[in-house]
């Protein structure tokens, strides 16, 4: 498949975009004191997902922004 130069910078941006939103997000979880994210200094069941949700959100993002990157480098060889 072969992407358009727009495109990836589109997948590229949103991998990037990813790691920014998630990474705050992970630094929130793990500063909570509303006693969501821990009970008694002890990980809860809403810890536990949004740290899933959070990985889960890191590879994809990763494995996004690697397709749009190599896209723009491939798109880039392809105009010399």
């Amino acid at each position: 498949m072969k992407l358009t130069r727009p495109i990836s910078w589109f997948l590229a941006a949103f991998g990037a975009w990813s790691w920014v939103i998630w990474v705050t997000f992970a630094k929130n979880l793990w500063k909570d004191a509303s006693g969501l994210a821990f009970h008694n200094g002890q990980p809860t069941a809403y810890f536990w997902v949004h740290l899933t949700l959070a990985i889960v959100s890191f590879l994809l993002g990763t494995i996004i922004g690697v397709i749009g990157i190599r896209g723009v480098f491939a798109s880039r060889q392809a105009d010399q």
